[in-house]
């Protein structure tokens, strides 16, 4: 079922609609942002205090994503993120498709949220692990419980994640894909979980 014929899309779509100047304040994020660019189920994502909020109540049995209807090539974006409590995991996929509609599954790359996986490229129905982020640096960087800043640039084939300013991964991946929509994750697995992204900065890199 396509979120524009659940009766329940409307209250997401004013809710985007009125989000915040900080968090739609430069570049695209604007346009980015824009609730008609948006897709998902809305018994789990909802707009709550200018962010983003995917939450569970219980497992939702596969990974669901809030999808862009737009595809985007080269950009840079960033964000702050926060897993409540520490528990669940989420990502940002980029470059991707969604292969089920019914339940909006999504493959491709995906920027890694979440226990020694934050900050690392994953293949997510799309071979598994691309780039793992350090170890050391996951330890030291991330702050489980709290918000982290986090950016993605991708231009080309290069891939850039950064969080809390340190550099998790940096390199060319050939399997790549030219575009595609970007989606927030909400991951299976969990009783319960809530992700929240906020003061979100997005820009197309135009060539």
């Amino acid at each position: 079922m396509r979120l524009t014929r659940l009766p329940y899309a409307a209250p997401l779509f004013a809710a985007l609609a009125l989000m915040p100047a900080a968090a739609v304040r430069s570049d695209d994020t604007s346009d980015f942002l824009n609730p008609a660019n948006w897709e998902g189920r809305t018994d789990l994502w909802k707009v709550e205090n200018g962010s983003i909020v995917g939450e569970t109540k219980e497992d939702p049995k596969y990974n669901t994503f809030l999808c862009s209807k737009r595809k985007y090539a080269d950009f840079e974006m960033s964000f702050k993120i926060q897993l409540r409590d520490g528990a669940g995991n989420s990502g940002v996929q980029i470059r991707s498709e969604v292969f089920d509609k019914e339940k909006f599954r999504v493959k491709g790359p995906q920027a890694d949220v979440g226990q020694q996986f934050w900050g690392s490229l994953y293949g997510e129905n799309f071979g598994g692990m691309m780039k793992a982020s350090p170890a050391d640096k996951v330890k030291s960087v991330v702050k489980p419980t709290e918000f982290n800043d986090y950016s993605i640039r991708a231009v080309g084939k290069k891939v850039t994640i950064k969080i809390n300013g340190e550099t998790m991964v940096d390199g060319e991946f050939p399997k790549m894909p030219d575009d595609g929509i970007i989606a927030f994750q909400i991951h299976a697995g969990y009783p319960k979980m809530r992700v929240e992204f906020k003061d979100i900065k997005f820009r197309e890199l135009k060539k």
